[in-house]
Formats: structure tokens, C-alpha cells, sequence
């Protein structure tokens, strides 16, 4: 085959191309450091490629995001618990001292305004947010655990759902209020004498709430109200609801639920503790329950009874169901939704209804979860609900104990004023001295059973707040194996991100070093070619002659 000097011009501008080419990748590779501009230069690199690179997007949707966000939750949570834990041992504290009985006004003075404050910083660790969210609160993380100010339209219709052996429990009733004189005539006066101060027990079962009205449900579409003083309310029927808002029911031995063969008889309700005394026929005047029925308080939310009937209850493991509504709110009280069935029906004044379940038809405590996703099909629950931490009857034993110890100075006050008053001038005569001496008496009798009462209550306390203390540890421990859980998912997405990072860059990197060495070989070639291409240019007949 003959060559010409056309073949060997078109062969050297040919080849001086292609180590151009060469020359061109491998300067971008060398700036990239990476092996493929484009994935058709290397299907299966730039296929790895891409499974890497979602891969490390998931991850670090978890390492960076998802995982930070989920500790910070946990943090928050675990604060507000410590806070929390260090305030029932506050009242703990409080209560082995209101136990004392050498207690002076100045102590419980100082108890009353702590056991104020204490009750303040409970409201205020449930309200505990991070980022706005507020923590224990379920999905619902735009709402408070408590009303932030007073609510006086707001209303909501209630049921609390209680077990006889966990609910009812013994308490102390006082009649015959002692009404301190303050003028000589009032001292002497034959119709205005001292009380004789009266201690009753009864079997007690608090409601969430005070201030509540129960209703008339003969018409369930339109319940109303019960505002009378004093009415009575008929023991309902799950099986057959009609008229009636307790009601009585007894899981059968099959796990069926049956309304209870023998519920109490009645149920008498009052305003307030004043108006059950004042019903008494008794004289003097005090506060009674018939045999086999019952009483409901409505300003203080309790449904007492005869020991007797309590035992019976207690006895059949009897459930109670209370249906009641509830106008107007008062701030830092804990919003219904959280704990019980409920339907907001009047949201400050406007006309609404809104329906929260907290439990299903077995009754059974529905759970509302805040999941974050913490690695692949692995889900973290971050979220402690408020009832998995205290349920009301903290914040009504705070309320007994607040009440107990405002009676006590009161008590005390008026005895103090009394004595006082027989050391005044216009007081001194005989008669008068001697009716001071029978106000004093009553009253003493008065601030010694108030002094009882206090103890008794803060004796209670005790225990309950130590139980309430080893509730919230409970939950500071679930938290902490929710935490330990976390950190360790924590470091394996740490090391998968490390090992993937790894071999993407194995895959997709170029080691700097070998790609210069590449360079400097495609550069040398390409010189060369231009060298010797520009010798074929000197080729002529002269160079042969």
C-alpha cells in the first residue's frame, strides 16, 4: 500500500485530536477529581453513583435532621420531668411539715403561699414547649395542657370514667361554722350563740373539676343545665340511657360490661357544702347522707357516700361514670381533651362542638404519638402525655391542701380575735366576758378541728406525693431508655453515613496523585504530537538530495 504524505498529515492531525481529548478529560478530572462528568462516559460508575447518593440523602435526612430534632424533643421533655419531680418533692416536703401539729399562723402562713407557688410551677412545667410545640399535649402540640387565662363562656360536656377501689376514699366534713361576733350586742345576742362544731367521714369521689353542673339529659339533643339548688338526679342506665348522668356498671366474668344489679338509690345534688348543711333536719344541723344513697357537690366536684355503700362498691369492683358539663374556666386549670371524653360545645362564648376521644369503646386509654423516623422502618415516640404523668388528682390534693390550711389560719384568726376582743375595755363587764368565754370555746373547738383536719390531709400527702414522685421517675426512666435507644441509632447512622461517604468516593473520586500522573502523560503525548507534526512539515525532495 502506498503512503502518501496526505495519509500521514490526516494520521498526525488525527491522533493530535485525540490526545487533546485526552488531554481535556483528564484536566477536568484532575479539577473535578472525579472520574465521570457525564454518565454516559461510565454507565455503571454513574448507576452506583445515584444508589450512593440516595442513600446518603437518606441518611442524612435522619443523622442531621430527623435525629437532632427527636433529642432536642427528649431534652426539652426531660427538663420539664426533672422541674416536675423536683416540685412533688417540694409538696412532699410541705406536707411533713404541715403535719407537724406545733405548726404557728407564720408557719402556715409560709406553707399556704408555697403550696400556691408550687401549684403555679406544676401548670407551668406542663406547658413546657420546644419550638413552639408544646410537649406534652399529644399531636394536638398547638394547644396548652392548661387554659393560659380565665374562660368563663367556655364550656364542654365531660365523662370521667372511675373504679370504686381506686376512687373513693375517706374524708372529713365539718358542720356548724362558727360566726365570730365583732359588737357587744352580737356577743350577747340569744338568737346569734356559738355553733357546736360538728366532724362527719363520708367515702369521697373527686371529679377533674369543680364548678360543674350536671344535666338534664330527658332530651339529649338539648341538654340543660340542672341550676337548682337542690334536685336530684336519677341513676342511669348504660344499657338503656335515659334520664340520668351517673351511672353504675360491673365488668362480667365473660368481659362483657352489664349496668350494676344494685346501684345506689339516689342522688342529691347541692350548690355547695352550705347548702347540703343547711337540708339537714337534724339538730343542730349537720351534714348527712341516708343509708344507700348519695350526695354530689356541685362547687367542689365530689360524689360522697356512706362507708357502707363505699365498702359494697368497693366490694363489686364497681365502675362509675359521670357525665356532667362544665362552664367557665379559670387559668392554669388542665383542659378536658387531655384526660377524659369530651365534647367542646362552647369555645368562649361561640357555639361549637367539638369531639375528643381520649378512650375507645373498651375503654381502653387511646395513645397519640409523635413518631419522628429515625432510620430506615425504624420509628422513635418522643412524646410523654400529660396522663401518663399526673392525672387531676395532684392538682386537686393541692386544692384539699390549700383549702386545709386557709381554713386553719382562718380558724386560728378567729380565736385570736376573740381573745383579743376580752381584753377590750368595752367587753369587761361579767355577762359579756362570760358569752366571750363560750365563742371562744366554740371557736377553739373549731380551729382544733380545723388543726386536725390540716394534719390529717398533709399526712395523706405524704404518701400520695411520694407515690406521684415515683410515677414521674417511672417516666424520666422511659425517657432515659427512649434517649439511650436514640443515641445508639444515633451512632450507626453516623457510621453508615461514614462507610457510604466512603465508598461513593471510592466510586466517584479520582485519587489526585494518579489523576496528575495521567495528566502529565496525556500533556507529554501531546506535545510530542505537535512536535512531530511539525517536523512532517519539513518534508520535501530537498531533504533527500
Amino acid at each position: 500500500m502506498r503512503i502518501t504524505n496526505s495519509m500521514i498529515m490526516t494520521n498526525a492531525d488525527s491522533n493530535i485530536n485525540g490526545v487533546k481529548i485526552i488531554l481535556d478529560k483528564t484536566n477536568t478530572q484532575m479539577t473535578t477529581q472525579k472520574k465521570i462528568d457525564r454518565p454516559s462516559e461510565d454507565p455503571v460508575i454513574a448507576v452506583r453513583s445515584l444508589r450512593f447518593s440516595t442513600s446518603l440523602a437518606k441518611i442524612n435526612q435522619f443523622y442531621e435532621k430527623n435525629i437532632p430534632d427527636a433529642e432536642s424533643w427528649l431534652e426539652v421533655t426531660e427538663t420539664s420531668l426533672v422541674n416536675m419531680r423536683d416540685t412533688v418533692r417540694n409538696i412532699h416536703t410541705l406536707s411533713n411539715q404541715g403535719a407537724n401539729d406545733t405548726l404557728t399562723q407564720d408557719d402556715r402562713k409560709t406553707i399556704l403561699s408555697q403550696l400556691k407557688k408550687l401549684q403555679e410551677q406544676l401548670y407551668d412545667s406542663g406547658n413546657s414547649d420546644y419550638a413552639g410545640r408544646t410537649v406534652f399535649t399529644g399531636y394536638r402540640t398547638n394547644k396548652t395542657l392548661t387554659f393560659m387565662s380565665d374562660e368563663a363562656k367556655t364550656s364542654y360536656d365531660i365523662t370521667e370514667k372511675h373504679n370504686a377501689n381506686d376512687a373513693l376514699e375517706t374524708y372529713r366534713y365539718y358542720s356548724g361554722d362558727v360566726k365570730a361576733p365583732s359588737t357587744k350586742a352580737d356577743i350577747n345576742s340569744t338568737t346569734n350563740t356559738p355553733s357546736t362544731y360538728v366532724e362527719t367521714e363520708f367515702s369521697r369521689m373527686r371529679l377533674g373539676y369543680d364548678e360543674i353542673n350536671f344535666k338534664d339529659t330527658t332530651s339529649a339533643a338539648t341538654p340543660t343545665p340542672l341550676i337548682a339548688n337542690k334536685g336530684t338526679i336519677a341513676i342511669g342506665k348504660v344499657e338503656t340511657p335515659t334520664k340520668g348522668n351517673i351511672y353504675f356498671t360491673q365488668k362480667q366474668a365473660d368481659g362483657t360490661v352489664k349496668d350494676y344489679a344494685t346501684p345506689p338509690t339516689a342522688v342529691t345534688v347541692y350548690d355547695d357544702e352550705k347548702s347540703w348543711e343547711d337540708a339537714s333536719t337534724s339538730t343542730p344541723k349537720v351534714k348527712e347522707i341516708k343509708d344507700g344513697e348519695m350526695v354530689f357537690i356541685k362547687s367542689t366536684g365530689e360524689l360522697l357516700m356512706n362507708d357502707d355503700l363505699s365498702a359494697k362498691l368497693k366490694a363489686d369492683n364497681v365502675d362509675i361514670r359521670t357525665d356532667y358539663s362544665k362552664t367557665g374556666f379559670e387559668d392554669g386549670e388542665l383542659r378536658p381533651e387531655y384526660y377524659y371524653d369530651s365534647v367542646m360545645t362552647s369555645d368562649k362564648g361561640t357555639a361549637t362542638n367539638i369531639e375528643y376521644q381520649k378512650y375507645d369503646t373498651i375503654g381502653k386509654e387511646i395513645k397519640y404519638d409523635i413518631n419522628y423516623t429515625v432510620a430506615a422502618n425504624q420509628e422513635l415516640s418522643v412524646n410523654l402525655e400529660a396522663s401518663d404523668i399526673f392525672d387531676s388528682s395532684l392538682i386537686q390534693d393541692m386544692k384539699d391542701m390549700i383549702s386545709s390550711v386557709s381554713d386553719a389560719i382562718a380558724a386560728y384568726d378567729k380565736v385570736d380575735k376573740l381573745k383579743g376582743m376580752k381584753t377590750e375595755v368595752q367587753f369587761q363587764d361579767p355577762a359579756t366576758q362570760a358569752n366571750l368565754d363560750k365563742w371562744i370555746s366554740s371557736a377553739s373547738r373549731e380551729m382544733d378541728f380545723a388543726n386536725s383536719n390540716l394534719q390529717k390531709i398533709f399526712n395523706k400527702e405524704i404518701g400520695r406525693s411520694k407515690t406521684y414522685e415515683d410515677k414521674l421517675s417511672l417516666s424520666l426512666t422511659d425517657l432515659g431508655c427512649r434517649a439511650d435507644q436514640l443515641s445508639m441509632t444515633k451512632k450507626q447512622m453516623s457510621d453508615q453515613q461514614e462507610t457510604i461517604e466512603d465508598l461513593q468516593s471510592k466510586n466517584d473520586d479520582y485519587d489526585l496523585s494518579e489523576v496528575a500522573l495521567k495528566y502529565t502523560a496525556a500533556y507529554t503525548a501531546y506535545k510530542s504530537s505537535l512536535t512531530a507534526a511539525g517536523k512532517l512539515g519539513d518534508m520535501t525532495l530537498l531533504n533527500y538530495l
